[in-house]
């Protein structure tokens, strides 16, 4: 049995808890918010997520050092615009080499670093990893089988946190190409806000598989462009997490997208989903780091024209399908 913090009270970390507590682990949830500690001491609950009971022997706190210290890992599941914030704030609590991993997604706009970059920043003395992939809260807190991705900078770190999370409904594969899993995680929520706007124009099918075959060409172009690995992207935390957040209504950025395309602005859309919108936050990033790594993401370029910048979402589409022509993979295969 592990001594497992669960940083953050909302519907993934919850879910995450949740799991941990089956696998047999002693599980803290912490949260900043007093209200949110008090809700779920009581009900035992989250209300995103109904029907998904907490245990009565998890511990619930807004204390900090009762979170961090004499924790054999600790979870970093709190909105990826609060990952600075939280990691500064227990930053001298945590011990020299105790483990960290990162289970949100998304890259800082002001800095252009992923998570687990700013948690290391934070934090130098911590052994920091990431876990990602397809796996929406509503069906892990419920149970239903889901494979994801941990890295981590060693293979012994690795395998420690797959043994942790690893269960007959929760497969875990691990991964040294940590920047790879996390541009993949970042970057597809931005797709994700395409397909919900193409979903909100009313377009179909085609469009969809269109939005997600290109969206991951533009994940790996950049991402290996950065030094990430191209099998990641080709793997569950590139196309595999792109297709789920995509084609479900569980997400929060396709959500918010099919808001938009039915007119609503960016900002009408994130109240109205009452979540945080994760990849409203990667957008100007992804397209900062296109720029300083000179690569061409047409659809992400279009996303921030449409969030940022005042254009329609049909007038984007319409330039996305008039681009110059292109070809697909090399034609060096032709002999004329």
């Amino acid at each position: 049995m592990a001594k497992i913090s669960i940083l953050g009270g909302g519907s993934w970390g919850i879910a995450l808890s949740v799991l941990l507590h089956k696998n047999g682990h002693e599980i803290t949830i912490w949260s900043a918010l007093e209200s949110e500690v008090e809700m779920l001491s009581k009900q035992h609950e989250h209300k995103m997520l109904p029907g998904v009971k907490l245990a009565e022997d998890m511990i619930f706190t807004a204390d900090d050092a009762e979170a961090v210290k004499d924790k054999d890992l600790l979870v970093m599941a709190v909105a990826s615009s609060y990952t600075r914030r939280t990691a500064n704030r227990i930053g001298s609590l945590v011990s020299p080499g105790q483990k960290i991993v990162n289970v949100a997604k998304g890259i800082e706009d002001k800095t252009m670093m992923t998570l687990s970059e700013i948690i290391e920043q934070e934090i130098p003395q911590a052994d920091v990893a990431v876990l990602s992939g397809p796996s929406h809260a509503e069906e892990v807190g419920r149970g239903i089988p889901t494979s994801v991705v941990v890295g981590a900078g060693s293979r012994a770190t690795a395998e420690y946190i797959q043994n942790l999370f690893m269960s007959e409904v929760f497969r875990v594969y691990t991964s040294p190409d940590v920047l790879g899993i996390e541009l993949g995680g970042s970057l597809k929520n931005v797709v994700a806000l395409a397909a919900g706007i193409a979903d909100g124009l009313g377009y179909g099918d085609n469009t969809k598989a269109a939005l997600i075959t290109r969206g991951i060409t533009e994940i790996a172009r950049l991402g290996t462009a950065m030094g990430g690995r191209f099998e990641t992207f080709c793997g569950l935390t590139g196309i595999g997490d792109l297709i789920v957040t995509c084609a479900s209504m569980h997400s929060r950025n396709r959500r918010a997208g099919i808001l938009i395309g039915q007119g609503k602005t960016m900002q009408e859309a994130m109240d109205e989903v009452q979540m945080v919108v994760e990849g409203v936050y990667s957008a100007r990033a992804a397209m900062a780091l296109a720029e300083k790594y000179d690569v061409q993401l047409p659809i992400i370029e279009q996303v921030n024209a449409v969030l940022f910048e005042g254009k329609s979402a049909d007038l984007a589409v319409k330039e996305l399908m008039l681009r110059d022509k292109k070809i697909e993979i090399s034609d060096d295969m032709w002999k004329e």
